[in-house]
């Protein structure tokens, strides 16, 4: 065998084994990534023809927690609710998905945690595909918060959105408690270590406590509002009663872009329109 022939065979046995190596590294990513989209899929997000898709429904929790909508047999697998946990790392694996070429919102809650709404609203404002928000039946408290920090938010003329305000109110069982002869034994070590109790009575100054923390919520709500709409903050703090509107109206006051539905914004999406 001549030398010419040797070099051509060792060319040859040496390309089969960069192609093998590749194939077989690849088909390890391939079905680690088949993995991430089975888990991907089976939580608030999904993807689907280039567009993800994230599910802001019921309350936002910081994590997730089951609580059965129904006591009935056939509910016991049916919750409703929606963790920062479980959104924040899919829109991180979004992030990594170079073949999603736009993120879609989809909102039906009447908010719940701020610090959760925060966190999720975060997360889509440093995402980096265009994205959109679409409202359902309500975008309201940190539902409404969420959906600011997409690039355009479509809703129904019959959503209700905004309840721009904060709430730490809570049922007071004192006076319940006393009617039936039950007495609070106050155990507590500092002097707010069981403020807000509800079978006891809350003082003046323990509200004028949690006033303080409510009030900085509100201010940063309204903040956030007002950044992420390009809004003029003082047209926001006059929105921002805790009252709800609908989409008609929130169209009007700058709260929403368009009037429309999950059609209205896949078509945004690929016309490129951001």
């Amino acid at each position: 065998m001549n030398k010419e022939k040797v070099k051509k065979i060792l060319i040859i046995v040496l390309a089969v084994f960069v192609v093998a190596t590749a194939l077989y590294f690849w088909g390890e990513k391939a079905s680690h990534f088949w993995v991430d989209v089975k888990n991907f899929t089976e939580g608030p997000c999904k993807k689907d023809g280039g567009i993800a898709t994230i599910e802001i429904r019921g309350e936002i929790t910081p994590y997730f927690v089951k609580v059965p909508k129904s006591s009935e047999p056939d509910n016991s697998d049916a919750y409703d609710g929606v963790s920062s946990e479980e959104v924040v790392a899919c829109i991180n694996d979004i992030k990594e998905d170079p073949f999603l070429r736009g993120v879609i919102i989809e909102i039906n809650s009447n908010g719940g945690s701020p610090e959760a709404s925060e966190e999720i609203m975060n997360a889509i404002k440093n995402l980096n595909k265009p994205t959109v928000a679409v409202v359902r039946e309500s975008a309201v408290s940190g539902g409404y918060l969420i959906a600011t920090a997409a690039d355009r938010i479509f809703a129904s003329e019959l959503s209700d959105i905004g309840g721009i305000g904060v709430t730490m109110s809570y049922l007071d069982y004192s006076q319940k408690n006393i009617d039936e002869g039950i007495i609070y034994q106050q155990l507590s070590s500092g002097k707010f270590k069981d403020a807000g109790d509800p079978d006891r009575p809350l003082t003046d100054e323990e509200k004028e406590l949690f006033m303080r923390d409510n009030n900085l919520m509100y201010e940063a709500f309204i903040k956030n509002v007002a950044t992420n709409r390009n809004l003029d903050i003082e047209k926001v703090r006059k929105l921002a009663d805790g009252s709800t509107m609908l989409g008609v109206a929130a169209k009007e006051n700058g709260l929403i872009d368009e009037i429309g539905d999950r059609n209205s914004a896949e078509n945004w999406l690929n016309n490129g329109s951001f």
